[in-house]
């Protein structure tokens, strides 16, 4: 989202042609999919949409309505789509508001772009949308939470402990918001919950791929935990746990994917994701980090946004947490947690006095 001086059909005009070079090297986002596995039909081209918004972006940004940036996208986020090989991989929308400034609506297709592939996208070219989580029956609540830079360096200091002497933002935030949500969920029949963490396999590889390598080059690093535990587990530990199974997806794990025998191999772990994830006796939750992915640094020619969201809702997808910069010159070195849960436990988690003396459920954007 960005204020700016120039007219709306200059930014239209701008944005079209930014958009035409960027889809010229990159002609698989211009592509669709065919019976789920082959990529085809490179000029079929991406949806173009240009909206009003009847407000001001001021206004819009005081306290972001999570209800309404749906409607800043293209398309729903996170729906079923009768004609898979119908739909396009890339969709943009631009909103534009009373005030001049504009919103960037885009629409990614996780079949072959993840977030590192996304970021290629946008500061090479073009909110972003991956669709990272397990579908399910019971409905869901986003929200978003602030933490600043004292909340998350109290949180990091918590997590110290012999085997994780140097814990990172994101490791003491993904297992704050886990026992958090872990708390939250006694009332619940699920005794056990399995975190999935997205690494990125580009800086693995051998040789090291580029980091705009196009491709869902990432695999799940899973930790389970028991919930009867929750309570006295201490954050240190979490870490702990999680470290090692970040730390088992390593160079030598990945040189055993290579050969005549990496499909079933990949195929196999596939299935296991979804089988725990599926499980009605687990509770999956993935975790993703986007902080490196840059997307508060993308320039069409008016300058970076002002801030970069996600999606207001993500329908019967839940379990997920995804973090972000916050962009803004008024949080600095402060993390967005875009948290998707289960509607009864966000309902909890939302007014956990505990968990609220961390984090600031849907600050301004500007202050």
């Amino acid at each position: 989202m960005r204020n700016t001086h120039l007219k709306g059909t200059q930014i239209s005009t701008q944005l079209k042609e930014s958009l035409s070079k960027t889809l010229d090297p990159l002609y698989p986002f211009a592509a669709r999919v065919r019976e789920n596995l082959i990529i085809n039909d490179y000029d079929e081209g991406v949806p173009y949409i240009e909206t009003r918004v009847n407000t001001h972006l001021f206004e819009f940004l005081q306290n972001p309505p999570m209800e309404l940036l749906d409607q800043c996208l293209p398309y729903a986020p996170f729906s079923y789509q009768p004609n898979p090989d119908q739909v396009p991989h890339a969709a943009v929308q631009l909103n534009t508001f009373d005030c001049g400034g504009i919103a960037l609506g885009l629409c990614l297709s996780h079949k072959f772009i993840d977030g590192a592939t996304a970021s290629g996208f946008l500061r090479n070219g073009l909110q972003i949308l991956v669709e990272l989580a397990m579908k399910q029956e019971a409905k869901s609540k986003t929200r978003r939470f602030v933490f600043d830079a004292k909340a998350i360096a109290s949180l990091r200091s918590e997590c110290k402990g012999e085997r994780v002497p140097n814990p990172t933002r994101i490791e003491a935030l993904s297992a704050f918001i886990l026992k958090s949500a872990m708390l939250a969920s006694r009332s619940t029949a699920n005794s056990r919950f399995v975190l999935h963490q997205a690494v990125n396999l580009r800086r693995l590889t051998e040789p090291r791929l580029s980091t705009y390598t196009v491709g869902n080059l990432f695999l799940f690093a899973s930790a389970a935990y028991n919930m009867e535990h929750a309570a006295e587990m201490g954050l240190h530990e979490l870490v702990a746990r999680m470290k090692q199974a970040v730390g088992s997806i390593n160079r030598e794990y990945l040189k055993t994917l290579h050969g005549d025998e990496s499909f079933p191999k990949v195929f196999e772990y596939i299935k296991q994701i979804e089988e725990v994830s599926t499980h009605k006796n687990l509770n999956a939750i993935i975790s993703s980090s986007w902080l490196e992915f840059g997307f508060n640094e993308v320039d069409f020619g008016w300058g970076n946004p002002i801030w970069s969201g996600i999606s207001g809702e993500f329908g019967s997808f839940r379990n997920v947490t995804i973090f972000k910069e916050i962009g803004s010159a008024d949080y600095d070195n402060a993390v967005e947690a875009w948290v998707t849960l289960d509607e009864k436990i966000m309902s909890v988690l939302e007014h956990d006095p505990q968990f609220l003396a961390f984090a600031s459920p849907n600050p301004s954007i500007i202050i």
